[in-house]
């Protein structure tokens, strides 16, 4: 089985994206072919700084290496440099509804914070997310709960494409969204999702974050009221905290529950909370910097991981082009 995700190079990655994605692709490494991709253009579609882009993805790449990609057993490469992604991305539109992409609630969002101009490119974004799975033919996206819509949006795409122009050109993908841990929850606002943007700043833990950072925002995370120890949907503080520690210790809610049935209350579940996530957080960050010091080695493993891309997604591209009439025949 192929697995396909991709990753913004943009802002700090923070707890949820750790949970929600990273350690998905790591362990996607021995579960099939898993092909993971550093999105730069879909970074373009909200202003930006170029020269803060592109130190950007040299920090996500340094750090999906650290967390335990390895180019041996996955390709990683940078979105820009496969052309077929932004070709194949032209090509689905002839399938896709101009009404479907308004609808987003990305687009929505993200179009009210713009104040001078809202890119054609925002509308497309998740154009874009459909052609950089489907142009691999990927049976798998890791992907947090945020983006279920997208990935509805993708399936709908494909099946389009296919009643249209043949049955089986393109795969229609499934979603691995995570039992635990889909939606890490801002620590001090735990009805809101932590976010690289949205979140507030003592609500957010990074990876890179030092231990005694991590201690002091999670010493201070909103609880509830009462004492109790249990996950339940009037307790979105605590239910927040203890899906963070069975993530982070590896083991089903339940048995964090039952491992803190005798705790003296909400400051021994944080400070359970903080133990787990500096300990699973520790390696990364331990391995981070000498990777990152390394721009070329960097750059050598993105360049041999397009060339690999390229190498899937060209055959892909031949299909779609010939099913389409698109280009000289075969």
């Amino acid at each position: 089985m192929r697995i396909f995700s991709g990753i913004q190079p943009t802002g700090r990655k923070h707890l949820g994206n750790y949970i929600g994605a990273i350690r998905q692709y790591v362990d996607g490494q021995d579960r099939g072919e898993a092909v993971y991709c550093i999105v730069d253009l879909h970074a373009i579609t909200v202003p930006y700084d170029p020269a803060a882009l592109r130190t950007g993805l040299y920090d996500l790449t340094a750090l999906l290496l650290a967390a335990g990609l390895d180019p041996a057993r996955c390709i990683l490469f940078r979105q820009s440099d496969v052309q077929e992604h932004t070709e194949l991305t032209w090509l689905l539109t002839s399938v896709t509804a101009i009404g479907e992409l308004n609808r987003m609630h990305q687009f929505r969002d993200k179009s009210a914070a713009q104040r001078e101009l809202i890119s054609a490119g925002l509308l497309f974004y998740p154009e874009l997310m459909a052609a950089d799975v489907l142009a691999y033919r990927a049976g798998e996206v890791p992907v947090g709960e945020d983006q279920r819509e997208h990935l509805e949006l993708m399936r709908d795409v494909a099946r389009r494409f296919n009643a249209r122009y043949g049955e089986g050109l393109l795969v229609v993908p499934e979603a691995r969204i995570p039992e635990v841990g889909a939606r890490v929850m801002d620590l001090q606002d735990p009805t809101r999702k932590m976010s690289t943007t949205g979140s507030t700043a003592d609500g957010t833990v990074h990876v890179l974050d030092e231990p005694a950072a991590i201690a002091r925002k999670l010493r201070r995370a909103v609880t509830d009221s009462g004492t109790e120890i249990r996950r339940a949907p009037d307790k979105p503080g605590v239910t927040n905290l203890i899906d963070i520690i069975a993530v982070a210790r590896g083991v089903a809610p339940a048995q964090v529950e039952a491992d803190l049935a005798g705790a003296r209350g909400y400051g021994d579940l944080k400070a359970a909370a903080a133990e787990a996530v500096t300990a699973m957080l520790a390696p990364v960050r331990e391995r981070y910097e000498a990777l990152r010091a390394d721009e070329a080695a960097l750059e050598a493993v993105l360049a041999a991981g397009a060339e690999k891309a390229r190498a899937l997604a060209r055959p892909v591209l031949a299909d779609v082009r010939e099913a389409m009439g698109v280009g000289p025949p075969r």
